[in-house]
Order: structure tokens, then C-alpha cells, then sequence
């Protein structure tokens, strides 16, 4: 097989950019599985999905780009705060180094995606502090704004970004 799609989505936000990352890739031999049920498919070239927790990803993405040698391997994820490429680079920084080093990296590919109403619940929260005031409403504007992402524009990039992963092959 030439291509592998795995995905760990908690949201549903990765899966939708995996789908369309699959999508975008040519041919026939391709799959795509959700990391819970991968059942070991062997590809030349795996792209990992991913969804932000904490700055990083969960474990089981860990676990599972730790495991790959001599792949090829292409990011992509998604987070609740957006717009910000710093903190994009951060995270794909933080989870890249998880990659063996018989393995070659090709990039990756993030955007934003909605959260839980359970974070914007602690974000209702009125804080008498100014400087905690100010905070709170800047992540409550950044949850509201994430509710439509990912829109058509991050499914558009996340095609573009295979066509560019693509490339460098």
C-alpha cells in the first residue's frame, strides 16, 4: 500500500480533515483508520492525525509514530486555539520529535477545531481581576470562533498540503 491515513480524533474535528486528506491523495491503494482501530496496515507513506491536547497530542499517537520505521511521515491536527502559526509550530515541534530517526519527516499541516460547550463552561466563569477579566473574554471569543472551524478553508489547506507533501516525494 502507498498510503496510510491514521487519525486519533476526540471531536470528530481530525476526522473530518483526515477525510479529506485521504480524499486528496491520488490512486487506489490507500487507507485511512482511526488509531483505536488500525490493525497494522504496512504503507510507504503514513499520515498521522492528530488532535491538540495540552500543546502536544495524546498517547496513543505517541505510541503509535514511536513504533513506525523507515516511513515516510506527514503531520496533521488540529487544536481549539487558532490563528496563531507560533503555537501551531510549537505543537507540531512537540510531536514531530516522536518520530523515529530512521523515518523522514515531510511536515504538517494544522488548523482549528471546535471544543466541548464543557470548556466554554469554565470560561463563563466572571473573574473580578481585570487582567483574568481580559483573558477570559479572549477565550471566550476564541471558542465561539472555533465553533466553525473546520471550515471550508482548513479542508481546503489540508488538500493543498498533501499536494505539497506529495511534492517533496
Amino acid at each position: 500500500m502507498e498510503y496510510m491515513v491514521v487519525y486519533s480524533s476526540k471531536t470528530g474535528n481530525t476526522k473530518q480533515v483526515a477525510t479529506e486528506i485521504f480524499s486528496a491523495l491520488p490512486g487506489m491503494s490507500k487507507d485511512m483508520q482511526n488509531i483505536e482501530e488500525y490493525n497494522g496496515k504496512d504503507a510507504d507513506i503514513f499520515f498521522v492525525g492528530f488532535w491538540a491536547n495540552r500543546g502536544s497530542c495524546d498517547m496513543s499517537v505517541i505510541d503509535f509514530i514511536s513504533e513506525l520505521e523507515g516511513k515516510k511521515i506527514a503531520l496533521f491536527g488540529t487544536c481549539g486555539f487558532g490563528g496563531d502559526e507560533e503555537y501551531y509550530k510549537t505543537i507540531e515541534q512537540k510531536v514531530s520529535v516522536w518520530i523515529p530517526d530512521d523515518c523522514e519527516y515531510l511536515g504538517a499541516f494544522m488548523c482549528q477545531g471546535k471544543m466541548p460547550m464543557q470548556v466554554r463552561e469554565k470560561y463563563e466563569i466572571y473573574m473580578e481581576d481585570p487582567k483574568q477579566e481580559a483573558w477570559r473574554k479572549k477565550m471566550l471569543q476564541n471558542f465561539d470562533e472555533a465553533l466553525l472551524h473546520p471550515d471550508e478553508t482548513d479542508l481546503m489547506n489540508a488538500g493543498a498540503f498533501v499536494k505539497q507533501v506529495l511534492k517533496k516525494i
